[in-house]
């Protein structure tokens, strides 16, 4: 049982002192937990994993489709067990499932590519997957976090300092960008509704534009910098006028991590991303070819699809209940994640 508090010391307001004592207690949260991760072969997941497997038992629920996990060291880790599955595979997902404290929901189908390639996929993956993974969590009594990833483009084209409470906005039907958007956002109103109705401890996560080491997939730095360090032309869809706010793997965890540990996060949504590091599609390549002194040339091609013009995020409500502020700068996250990709060039390299 934990000790009755002392009194705040002499020159110490009372609220800080008990803000300190929460901080301290939250980060004991996440200790001897048993956590189940749908996607959990993804980059933001396997970032995630490195914080929290020495102190915790994690379950990897994943298709492999992309897979960050077998080249981060961490596939044989004595703390972690892996379960290929899929989503829709509803009675897989639920046996796996049994026992967990946690569940992270960070499967999906997403980039535009995939997305334009199959939207019917995506919609049933999203859309499905989420009413599965949150019916297992029901059904298997997961009590102490439900994490399901949302995405930013639920505020359509033009998002310009959004803040969680403002209008989402769906696109016209058909349009395979705002399919996605769409069937994210209705795991958005599935996962209120359970917590509504069932009393789970859903939170949701909006992430705006996260990149780092380790990255897989159509992300715009990813693939700048991987063909900015051979030197190889980099392509833009559009006229590169497109602006948004990077935001840095290690900064998005660290807000993940206090959307899992504390209690005021429950029942609520928020933006996690940096809106200081604000930059159009073009500056974003110019400062890689800048950054890494590579001879790369901008090659400009026709969009693929409808596009979000603006996307800089409000992250005021993480701030505020969350203590939350990103750290990292655009340059110095380029140095980082440039400084994993050369050293793991022959894997990134293999790629499908």
């Amino acid at each position: 049982m934990e000790k009755e508090r002392d009194s705040p010391p002499v020159g110490r307001s009372i609220s800080i002192f008990f803000s300190q004592a929460k901080v301290r207690n939250s980060c004991d949260m996440l200790k001897n937990k048993k956590i189940f991760i749908t996607g959990g072969a993804g980059f933001i997941a396997n970032a995630l994993i490195k914080r929290i497997i020495e102190e915790n038992h994690i379950i990897v629920y994943d298709n492999f489709h992309r897979d960050t996990l077998s080249a981060s060291g961490y596939a044989d880790d004595p703390h972690l067990r892996i379960v290929k599955g899929d989503v829709l595979d509803f009675d897989l997902l639920v046996n796996s499932m049994h026992g967990s404290d946690i569940l992270v929901h960070a499967a999906a189908i997403a980039g535009i590519d995939t997305v334009i390639k199959d939207p019917v996929r995506t919609m049933r993956v999203n859309m499905i997957g989420t009413a599965n993974a949150l019916e297992a969590a029901r059904i298997n009594k997961v009590q102490d976090r439900i994490i399901d990833f949302s995405t930013s483009e639920v505020f359509g084209p033009m998002a310009f300092k959004s803040s969680e409470s403002d209008n989402t906005v769906a696109g016209s039907a058909g349009e395979a960008r705002w399919g996605y958007a769409v069937s994210k956002l209705a795991g958005e109103h599935l996962a209120k509704a359970y917590c509504s109705r069932y009393n789970l401890p859903v939170v949701t996560i909006r992430p705006f534009n996260v990149y780092g080491p380790g990255q897989t997939g159509e992300g715009a730095i990813q693939v700048f910098i991987k063909r900015a360090l051979k030197n190889e032309d980099i392509h833009i869809d559009g006229d590169g006028n497109q602006i948004r706010a990077w935001c840095y793997v290690d900064d998005f965890v660290d807000c993940l991590l206090k959307c899992m540990e504390d209690e005021e996060a429950i029942g609520e949504s928020f933006n996690i991303g940096n809106a200081r590091a604000v930059i159009t599609i073009l500056g974003l390549a110019e400062a890689v070819c800048r950054v890494l002194n590579s001879k790369s040339k901008i090659v400009f091609d026709p969009p693929l699809s409808a596009d979000v013009e603006l996307r800089i995020p409000s992250v005021e409500k993480a701030k505020k209940i969350l203590g939350f502020r990103a750290k990292t700068d655009l340059e110095e996250g380029i140095r980082k994640t440039a400084a994993w990709f050369e050293q793991n060039r022959p894997t990134v390299d293999c790629e499908k």
